[in-house]
């Protein structure tokens, strides 16, 4: 199957209302050319799951900004107001939650495993609503796993068959993600043929993703 699609094909693949993983840490290592595709577009209702919301001008944030999201599940929310003001005044439903717990949650949703439990939280309005387990007499969280329609991830280098190296601290969550959605869009910075990438660099393996579109 051939991987390499347009940036039209690949927004077919997105629909209102879908639960979307957007990679990225503070916009670093964040699919821009395909955000900014997606806020042309006009999908909306969408809910995200991301590390945090970015700035206005950059990464998942700009979504926020142009009003398509209408729940984001993230860690912080970065340095975008916008997400505050929105949360305030009720039109944008922000859920918090620790940032290792984030990532363990999407692990488990590629893993296939029902979620992870955690100490984090005990005792503080995090774990309202929660179910507790207690294992050799300490109490945990159970912090089910999250899984997407569609993860949205950025390659540094991807070769044609969907291979993917990430530079430096590009890679946060973006290889997490690409395990845990039902379809993986990978927009890569530099598009290299089969071969040219060192097998030991490779961070997520081709298996994972479904499609790539060049930046």
């Amino acid at each position: 199957m051939k991987k390499v699609i347009t940036m039209e094909q690949a927004l077919d693949h997105i629909k209102d209302g879908m639960t979307i993983m957007i990679g990225g840490f503070l916009a670093c290592g964040s699919p821009e050319k395909v955000i900014d595709a997606l806020i042309e577009k006009g999908v909306k209702d969408l809910t995200i799951i991301g590390n945090d919301t970015g700035f206005v001008d950059r990464g998942i944030g700009k979504l926020v900004v142009s009003g398509q999201a209408k729940k984001v599940i993230v860690s912080h929310i970065g340095t975008n107001k916008e997400t505050g003001r929105l949360m305030n005044e009720g039109k944008l439903e922000v859920v918090l939650v620790p940032q290792g717990t984030l990532a363990e949650q999407v692990r488990s949703g590629g893993a296939g495993l029902g979620g992870v439990l955690t100490p984090i939280g005990i005792g503080t309005p995090v774990a309202e609503g929660k179910d507790h387990l207690i294992i050799d007499g300490k109490t945990f969280l159970l912090e089910k796993a999250l899984k997407a329609d569609v993860a949205l991830i950025f390659g540094s280098k991807v070769d044609e068959k969907g291979n993917v190296y990430y530079h430096e601290s590009t890679r946060n969550f973006n290889p997490l993600m690409a395990t845990a959605a039902e379809v993986v869009i990978v927009e890569a910075e530099e598009l290299v043929k089969v071969g040219e990438l060192d097998p030991h660099l490779i961070m997520t393996p081709s298996l994972f993703v479904n499609y790539i579109v060049k930046a």
